[in-house]
């Protein structure tokens, strides 16, 4: 997989979030994103998801332009900005309901993702009793159940503990060694480092070095 950012901007009123930004991703590499809060890392992976259409440019997966066919981007998982799931149904509950729209996994592999995420023991309390952390890793078992190709993750560790993070970045490891294409966006330049491969840094909406 190989994805091509092309002097992309974006433009919300009269303020552009985002100044010509071209970037190249390929499989089996770690990319980190970083910048202040602000800096236009999240308005560019929704961009990349096709939640947001750019002003100008384009994104291209494989160089197929997603967004021209007004379709979304297959086999792409994403966590941008906070999670958001049914209050009432426990953290399992909730997996099981995303999975059971395209039915490709069981709930074995969902219970091996909550193992990975270090949540399987709150799995059955509700989504409503969780902790900042608990949700965090409830939205990034989300993204890693179904085994996709792209794995699109901002601010990932947001309130989770030091040894979580430690084993969900074991994991995203494998995953790069095993060809998954890998964006991780944060303002915390320490955590990018343990894990990238690359990072672009922004600042006002440009990418300021690489």
């Amino acid at each position: 997989m190989k994805i091509k950012v092309k002097n992309v901007s974006k433009k919300f009123r009269n303020n552009f979030v985002l100044k010509d930004v071209s970037l190249e991703f390929e499989s089996g590499k770690i990319y980190g994103l970083s910048g202040r809060n602000g800096a236009g890392k999240s308005v560019l992976l929704k961009i990349i998801c096709g939640l947001y259409t750019p002003t100008t440019g384009e994104v291209t997966f494989n160089d197929v332009n997603y967004n021209k066919k007004d379709m979304l981007v297959p086999n792409v998982r994403a966590l941008i900005e906070k999670p958001n799931f049914f209050p009432d149904l426990t953290g399992l509950e909730n997996l099981q309901l995303l999975a059971n729209i395209q039915n490709k996994i069981t709930n074995n592999e969902i219970y091996e993702t909550l193992k990975i995420v270090n949540l399987e023991s709150d799995m059955n309390k509700k989504y409503s009793e969780y902790s900042l952390g608990m949700k965090q890793k409830l939205g990034i078992a989300q993204v890693l159940m179904e085994n996709p190709e792209v794995i699109i993750l901002d601010e990932p560790f947001n309130g989770i503990e030091e040894e979580s993070v430690k084993q969900i970045s074991k994991f995203l490891l494998k995953e790069k060694m095993n060809g998954k294409l890998i964006l991780v966006s944060t303002h915390i330049k320490e955590d990018l480092e343990k894990l990238s491969d690359i990072i672009y840094y922004f600042d006002n909406g440009s990418v300021i070095q690489k």
